[in-house]
């Protein structure tokens, strides 16, 4: 499993996941553009199966949770490391339940689920195999699992961990791993997992609109999703 320790040449001050997650719930959804993640799940074939119970891993403030329900989910669990996250999720209102777990042993009900879902968690992870095995073991046959993450070549061409700004103005990073696209496949096939589509997003007009300094990344993939299917 690659982690490529060197990539990181912002040298912010670093947070483990569930101290920045609670730092940075107060603005998370002002700064995260749904370009990154939930457009480009949008665009995946299978989607979310109208009546589905999905587990939400990582749900943060509920972005992916309510995504999941506007596009069929029936009932969604949501889990994460972080209280601040969890409190604006239950704002929110998408999730039929939440609670404080890893997404490794998320404690959610096996076999259960026609989708799991995680998005922009899995840089946050040492290893890429523990996340699929456990959406292969919440997944029914013939399940799906819907994967967003930040794009490892984009980690590396701009050395920018995941980070944010705190109250004080402090620019602080989370605790961050870069994985190979060859890692997420590996990982996925190992827990039994087929592949079934996948897409890249890159830069464009839209995040050069929102990030000006970005122009120099222009045409670079920032981020991907990956479809995986279960087989019944």
């Amino acid at each position: 499993m690659a982690d490529f320790a060197t990539f990181d040449t912002r040298n912010y001050r670093t947070v483990d996941v569930a101290t920045g997650y609670d730092g940075w719930a107060a603005t998370y959804d002002g700064t995260v553009l749904d370009a990154m993640d939930l457009a480009l799940l949008d665009r995946l074939d299978p989607g979310v199966p109208a009546g589905a119970r999905a587990a939400d891993l990582g749900c943060g403030t509920g972005r992916t949770g309510a995504w999941l329900r506007s596009r069929g989910a029936a009932r969604i669990d949501g889990v994460d490391l972080s209280e601040g996250m969890l409190e604006l999720a239950r704002e929110r209102g998408a999730h039929d339940t939440l609670a404080i777990a890893d997404v490794r042993t998320s404690g959610l009900e096996s076999g259960a689920h026609d989708v799991v879902a995680a998005s922009l968690i899995d840089e946050h992870l040492t290893d890429t195999a523990p996340l699929y095995a456990e959406a292969a073991r919440l997944a029914r046959p013939g399940g799906r699992f819907l994967l967003a993450a930040y794009h490892p070549h984009f980690a590396m061409l701009s050395g920018m961990p995941t980070h944010y700004t705190d109250a004080s103005g402090e620019d602080v990073a989370i605790s961050t791993h870069v994985h190979l696209v060859s890692d997420h496949v590996r990982a996925a096939l190992a827990a039994g997992w087929q592949l079934a589509d996948m897409v890249e997003g890159t830069v464009d007009d839209t995040w050069v609109a929102a990030k000006p300094k970005w122009e120099r990344f222009r045409g670079h993939p920032v981020s991907l999703a990956l479809a995986w299917h279960k087989p019944a």
